[in-house]
C-alpha cells in the first residue's frame, strides 16, 4: 500500500446541494451530518432513534441548515425539496442489538434500501449504501478484496444483518443497471471513535468500558481471532471521497484500516492506555463469529487516493476520554459491558 499522503478531497459540487442522511443520529451518520454542515451544505437527518441517539445531533438542532425527521426507513418516505446526495446509513450495526429483532433488522436494511433507492431515483440524487465487511462472512481469504464473494451462513444468528446487507447491495446494483440510479457502495470495516454507543456490545466499546470500570475484559474464544480497526475520521473521509468521486464507479469499495490485530492484542493495548488493573477473561466464541477481518483497500487507493491515517493506539487515545465522560454521566453503562 502506498505511503504517500492521500490527495485532498474534490470540492463538493455546490453549497446549494442538500444531503439526506438516514441513520443520521447514529455513530457514523452524525459524523457525516457534522461534515456537511461544516462544508456549508443543507443536511436532512432521518432516524427512528431505535439505535441512534439525539445527543449525537443536539448541537446541530439550532442550525438553520440542519433538519431532523424522525422516521423509520422501512416505511416509504418522500420529501418535497430537491436532494443532491443520499447516504443510506440506517441499520443497527451492533450484533447484540440487531439480533434482538432479526426480522425488523432485515426489513430496515432491505426494504429501507429499496425505499431510499426509490427516493434517489425520483429526485435524481446520487445515493451511497453503507454496506459492511460482514458480507464476507467468515472469510477463507485474507485480506478480503471486493471480488471475494464471501463464506456466509444464511441461517445463523448474524444472518439478518449479513444477508440483509448482501440483498441491499443487489438492490443497489439492479437499480443502477435497470433504472440508471447513480449509486455508490461502501463496504465498511470495523470503525471506532467518539459517539459510539457504550452499550452497543462491540469489541472496542466493550473493552474500553470494562477497563474504565475496573471489570475484567471479556474475550470470546481464545483471542486469536483478528480484526482491523478504522478511526471514525478516516472512515468519514473515505465515505465522502467515494460519494463525490467522478465517473461511473458502481461496484463496491472496501473502506477500513488494513492494520490487523488479534482481539487479545487489542485488549492488552486498551489496558495499557487506560492504565486499568482489570484482567482478561475468556468465554465461548459466539456462533458465526469470523476468525479474520482485514480489508484489501487497493481499490480505494486507486479510485479515491484514500488510505487511513490514524494508527490504532492514537485512535484509542482519542476515543477513551469520550467513554470516560459517558461513564461519568451514566455509571449504569458499566454493568452492561460485563
Amino acid at each position: 500500500m502506498p505511503t504517500t499522503q492521500q490527495s485532498p478531497l474534490k470540492a463538493v459540487p455546490s453549497t446549494s446541494e442538500t444531503v439526506l442522511i438516514t441513520g443520521g443520529a447514529g455513530f457514523l451518520g452524525s459524523a457525516l451530518c457534522d461534515h456537511y454542515i461544516n462544508r456549508g451544505m443543507r443536511v436532512i437527518c432521518v432516524d427512528n432513534l431505535s439505535t441512534g441517539r439525539m445527543q449525537n445531533i443536539e448541537h446541530l438542532m439550532e442550525n438553520d441548515a440542519f433538519s431532523f425527521i424522525k422516521h423509520d426507513v422501512s416505511v416509504p418516505f418522500d420529501i418535497s425539496e430537491d436532494i443532491g446526495f443520499i447516504f443510506n446509513m440506517a441499520s443497527p450495526a451492533s450484533p447484540p442489538k440487531y439480533q434482538i429483532d432479526p426480522i425488523a433488522t432485515f426489513r430496515t436494511i432491505v426494504i429501507g434500501a429499496e425505499n431510499m433507492l426509490t427516493l434517489a431515483h425520483r429526485k435524481g440524487a446520487r445515493i451511497l449504501e453503507a454496506s459492511t465487511s460482514e458480507i464476507y462472512g467468515d472469510p477463507e481469504v485474507s485480506p478480503q478484496p471486493e471480488t471475494y464473494r464471501g463464506s456466509v451462513n444464511t441461517m445463523g444468528p448474524r444472518s439478518c444483518y449479513d444477508e440483509g446487507k448482501r440483498a441491499a447491495e443487489t438492490l443497489f446494483y439492479d437499480y443502477n443497471k435497470n433504472l440508471g440510479t447513480d449509486i455508490r457502495v461502501a463496504r465498511i470495516f470495523n470503525t471506532y471513535g467518539p459517539r459510539m454507543d457504550p452499550e452497543d456490545g462491540r469489541v472496542v466499546s466493550n473493552f474500553i468500558v470494562q477497563a474504565l470500570s475496573g471489570n475484567d475484559l471479556t474475550i470470546y474464544g481464545d483471542g486469536s481471532q483478528t480484526r482491523s480497526f478504522c478511526y471514525v475520521d478516516d472512515l468519514i473521509a473515505g465515505l465522502v471521497a467515494l460519494m463525490h468521486t467522478q465517473g461511473n464507479h458502481y461496484s463496491a469499495v472496501n473502506l477500513g484500516n488494513p492494520g490487523e490485530y488479534t482481539v487479545r492484542a487489542l485488549a492488552t493495548m486498551i489496558l495499557e492506555e487506560t492504565q486499568s488493573a482489570s484482567h482478561i477473561t475468556l468465554k465461548p466464541l459466539p456462533v458465526d463469529d469470523p476468525r479474520q477481518r482485514r480489508p484489501d483497500i487497493g481499490l480505494a487507493w486507486r479510485l479515491l487516493h484514500w488510505e487511513p491515517k490514524v494508527p490504532l493506539r492514537e485512535g484509542l487515545r482519542l476515543t477513551i476520554p469520550y467513554f470516560a465522560l459517558e461513564l461519568e454521566q451514566n455509571p449504569a453503562v458499566a454493568k452492561v459491558a460485563v
